[in-house]
């Protein structure tokens, strides 16, 4: 089997340094903006560096199981039974063919989950709580990216009280940009009534399009509002993240040296180097 070969230019692996887990949401309401496949291949990128990761899959389309190769036949326990049915995180999470990510699939019953949640105790809490085990310094992960839903619902609201940050994958068009204001308004929200940790790690743009102008004019708008929150590495229109999800592989493993893999193997830098200046700052 081909695994990745780690960036040399990113910066060294923290393996072995006992560590609280870092949980990282990412989300976007707006769908096709390439979140699911950020989630993918983010987490390949950050394991192929020797950080223990753990994907959860929270969207009931299941595409971020499907682009790691498991199929819908072989999903019989997942997100839905870690949030509904208050299965431990040991009980649901297993190991990919890639080495250091483990997953958390969707099962099939997770598109009810919404409608379930409603009525529920803590419906708000139910992955906060149920990630609980994997909280204290010595868990088995270093991250723990969740694949929200492209939607503002109860689902989402999860992974982001859950959540440590938030990564906003943001598709360089302009409807995409527009979008973004819903979402920064939800984190806020979220972070004066239910998670006052959570903060936006950052905002990649995704399918950037160097041919054409409106491209640099949504990069050039969103570094002007952002600032620093948005990351240096854009991740390009590349035909090979397109069709890797098909054979059920991360770009990173279906064609290692193609633009789109190359790209977020350099935003799997980014990331530990936030996150690291975040770990160096607390007293």
């Amino acid at each position: 089997m081909t695994t990745p070969i780690p960036d040399p230019a990113a910066p060294e692996s923290a393996v072995g340094v006992a560590r609280l887990p870092r949980v990282l949401a990412i989300a976007n309401q707006k769908g096709g903006v390439g979140k699911t496949t950020t989630a993918i291949n983010l987490a390949t990128a950050l394991a192929a560096t020797g950080e223990r990761v753990l994907l959860i899959d929270l969207d009931a389309q299941g595409n971020a199981s499907t682009g790691l190769g498991i199929d819908r036949s072989d999903r019989a326990v997942g997100t839905y039974r870690l949030l509904i049915d208050g299965a431990a995180p040991a009980q649901v999470v297993r190991e990919t063919y890639i080495p250091n990510l483990s997953v958390i699939p969707a099962d099939d019953d997770l598109a009810g989950a919404e409608i379930e949640l409603v009525s529920t105790e803590r419906r708000e809490f139910r992955l906060r709580d149920a990630l609980a085990p994997l909280r204290p310094a010595g868990s088995p992960f270093s991250f723990v990216l969740i694949d929200c839903p492209p939607s503002l619902g109860l689902l989402t609201l999860n992974g982001l009280v859950a959540a440590d940050a938030v990564l906003v994958p943001l598709q360089c068009e302009f409807y995409a940009l527009e979008g973004i204001s819903g979402l920064v308004r939800t984190i806020e929200m979220v972070r004066r009534a239910l998670n006052p940790r959570l903060e936006l790690q950052g905002i990649v743009l995704t399918m950037f399009d160097r041919r054409n102008n409106l491209s640099e004019l949504v990069a050039a708008d969103t570094r002007a509002y952002f600032g620093s929150k948005v990351y240096d590495t854009m991740i390009p229109r590349n035909i090979r993240i397109s069709e890797a999800p098909s054979h059920g592989k991360p770009v990173l493993l279906y064609d290692f040296r193609s633009p789109g893999a190359q790209a977020y193997i350099r935003l799997a830098g980014e990331v530990l180097r936030r996150e690291r200046a975040v770990e160096g700052a607390k007293p």
